[in-house]
This record gives structure tokens, C-alpha cells and sequence, in this order.
């Protein structure tokens, strides 16, 4: 399962602010990323004794190639017209700056806190980057956790 948080921002979020934060919302993890001159691109998310890391990509739309994969998102936000929030995430969307991207992994031993760190790392990069957030077969998601549309 794929997690995206959509930031308006482009400035790097640091990682040792989203280990802090982790910590204080009483999840424990092991943090390690990887960049180049640009800031972080992939990272990992490792829980004592949980098996597969959560691995973290980002994307900057001033760098990478991910217009083709934000106005696909943006189509498909277009097709949800039945719901008001619809237009504001479509121009969201359109106007991403950043893209992080999260793996869910597979062979979570411990659903509860793999769901929770997920969950509180993509709250904790949207507001940080002035986004929101997307997960798959659940829908899309404001900084604080407020469903804005489902996806069914």
C-alpha cells in the first residue's frame, strides 16, 4: 500500500525534526536517508523487531520528472465531482512542489504501530510542506487527519 503526501513547499523537511517528532508521539523508530544537493530523496523508517523498513521517497517537480504523475492525479480528482472538496485537491495537486512517497511494507509483524508511524509521518510532512496527504483505497487527507475525500 502507497502513502503520498502532495507539498506545496519545496524546502526539505529534515529528517532528524521527523525522527523528533516520531519520538514524541511515543513511536520509536530508527531513521536513515539518503540525498544529494538538493536534500533527502529516499529514506528508511526502520521499527525495532517490525521486519521491512517504511521506505520514503521524495520527488521535487523543479528536479525530477513527475508532472506526467501529478496531472494523472489530478485527472482523476477531476472525475470526483459528486464531492466538494474535489476542485481545491485537483488544483492542489497541480501546484505540488514536492512529492514524498511511502511504501507500506508487506510483512508489518506489528499493523498497529507500522499504521501509526505512516499516519503520523505523512500528518507531520504535510504540514510541514503545506500539504496534504493520500492513501491508497482510503482517500485524501488534510494535515490533521480530517478525511476530505474517499475513495471507494
Amino acid at each position: 500500500m502507497w502513502y503520498r503526501v502532495f507539498g506545496l513547499s519545496p524546502t526539505e523537511v529534515s529528517p532528524v525534526l521527523l525522527a523528533e517528532h516520531l519520538h514524541a508521539c511515543g513511536l520509536v523508530v530508527e531513521p536513515h536517508f539518503r540525498g544529494d544537493e538538493h536534500g533527502w530523496t529516499t529514506g528508511e523508517l526502520r521499527l525495532s523487531g517490525a521486519g521491512t523498513p517504511i521506505y520514503l521517497s521524495r520527488y521535487l517537480t523543479s528536479v525530477d520528472d513527475l508532472r506526467h504523475d501529478l496531472n494523472a492525479y489530478a485527472a482523476e480528482l477531476e472525475t470526483c465531482d459528486y464531492h466538494p472538496h474535489h476542485r481545491r485537491l485537483m488544483e492542489h495537486v497541480i501546484q505540488t512542489q514536492q512529492l514524498i512517497v511511502l511504501r507500506r511494507p508487506a510483512d508489518a509483524r506489528d499493523e498497529v504501530a507500522v499504521t501509526a508511524v505512516l499516519e503520523q509521518t505523512c500528518r507531520f510532512l504535510a504540514t510541514q510542506t503545506q500539504g496534504v496527504y493520500q492513501i491508497d483505497g482510503r482517500g485524501w487527507f488534510s494535515t490533521d487527519g480530517e478525511l476530505l475525500l474517499p475513495e471507494y
